[in-house]
């Protein structure tokens, strides 16, 4: 009797279109509380898939060849924002958002050249930038759409601000030249020191032709396990009491105040021994990033226990600048480093875990609140964990004190942290 060949349910088999020589073996296991997650979002497969703490090959430093990183799917929205083939439309140059009751006007090129995983977050469903020419009423003036989006409007804004301010410091202002313009000797024959075996290379290398931005995004939930013995618990439709409102709240002030970016990944590493999340962090660290560096903007999202943070940095691209206006030289090394990075531009990759930690509550309502009080928890926690926090230093991998362990001021706190790491050329 022949054998027939039976497909193994617990792998996918899967050939990425951009690169046709990658093929990745995802398995799908029982997730487990606490252990770690390997999340596609909304992935190619349009599943959840989840992968084990072995991950797939791909881009990275050696050894070995695995990346805790899982790619994202393309883009829904791309297809809107080419130039349309219908003669009858006109492309929409500037656009009117409004960014949770904040207004903003932004031109088409910029919003063009915002990281796709902002841009997945801002139109989830696809933006299509032209009309019909004509849509207005007979001899009026055609009035301007206005696109309602649930962002964080000072997050956009950090976004907006950076992108211009590394646009200019690359390309220059009408009164400052940039440094585009010293890096134009990497690719003439003609300047001297130049070296014909790298300079067909350099030319067709976008790292210095175009400003290389690092974009890393956080979305962390966390999850509060009140004491069994205390008085936080819901109401009989559902709702947060107010204790259970206070402690969400001060759950939140003490993880938003745990600014730095790689110690929640970093300990992660250190409790699984994880090597690739350790070559991801070393690769950072060498493309830009700094180990003790803090998140950009941090801030807890309306209406959810989630906490939003952003991280931009320039990326290290080894091109090494003079003061005495000297022809810029290339460190090789660190360039390698640098073009590692290009397999995530505009190929957005997630990474999900989970991270347990037991934070220490401040505020002293938990245990005074009425049991039977009704509580908006999430605006709560949103509120109080905003105000007052800029500035504050904490010991994010301090253990709670005695004291507050001995007054049951302590609570177990899940948080799934996704993380989502893109390159940016403008």
């Amino acid at each position: 009797m022949r054998n027939k060949l039976r497909p193994n349910k617990s792998f996918i088999l899967i050939r990425f279109p951009a690169f046709p020589f990658l093929a990745r073996r995802i398995v799908v296991p029982r997730c487990k509380a606490g252990s770690q997650e390997e999340l596609s979002g909304r992935n190619i497969l349009d599943c959840s898939s989840r992968t084990t703490s072995k991950p797939p090959p791909t881009f990275s430093l050696p050894p070995p060849t695995l990346s805790p990183l899982s790619p994202l799917p393309p883009s829904s929205y791309c297809g809107g924002m080419e130039t349309p083939h219908d003669p009858s439309s006109q492309l929409i140059l500037r656009l009117n958002l409004d960014l949770r009751g904040s207004r903003f006007t932004v031109e088409r090129e910029t919003l063009m050249n915002l990281p796709e995983s902002v841009l997945l977050c801002l139109f989830p469903n696809g933006l299509v930038l032209s009309r019909q020419a004509g849509e207005g009423a007979d001899g009026e003036e055609e009035e301007e759409d206005v696109y309602f989006v649930d962002f964080d409007p000072r997050c956009f804004a950090f976004v907006l601000d950076f992108f211009k301010k590394s646009s200019e410091d690359f390309y220059g202002t009408p009164t400052q030249p940039g440094i585009f313009h010293l890096q134009q000797a990497l690719l003439s024959p003609s300047s001297p020191g130049a070296d014909p075996a790298h300079l067909a290379y350099e030319q067709q290398n976008p790292l210095l032709t175009k400003q290389a931005i690092i974009v890393l995004r956080e979305e962390l939930e966390y999850f509060a396990i009140p004491p069994k013995d205390g008085a936080a618990r819901t109401l009989t439709d559902g709702s947060a009491n107010n204790a259970l409102a206070d402690l969400k709240r001060d759950a939140g002030r003490e993880l938003l105040a745990r600014t730095k970016i790689f110690t929640a990944l970093q300990r992660n590493v250190n409790k699984e021994n994880n090597i690739a999340e350790q070559h991801l962090i070393d690769m950072l660290c060498m493309s830009g990033f700094n180990r003790d560096d803090a998140w950009g903007y941090r801030a807890l999202e309306p209406a959810r226990c989630c906490i939003a943070s952003i991280a931009l940095v320039l990326l290290n691209t080894g091109v090494v600048h003079h003061e005495d206006g000297r022809r810029p030289e290339i460190d090789r090394e660190q360039m390698q480093t640098a073009q590692k990075l290009l397999l995530f531009w505009r190929k957005p990759a997630r990474k999900c875990w989970w991270d347990g930690v037991d934070v220490a509550l401040n505020s002293e309502d938990s245990s005074e609140a009425p049991a039977d009080a009704p509580a908006n928890a999430a605006a709560a926690a949103t509120e109080a964990a905003e105000a007052g926090e800029a500035g504050k230093k904490v010991d994010e991998d301090a253990p709670p004190t005695e004291e507050a362990v001995k007054a049951g001021k302590t609570v177990r706190v899940w948080a799934r942290r996704v993380w989502t790491l893109e390159l940016s050329l403008i």
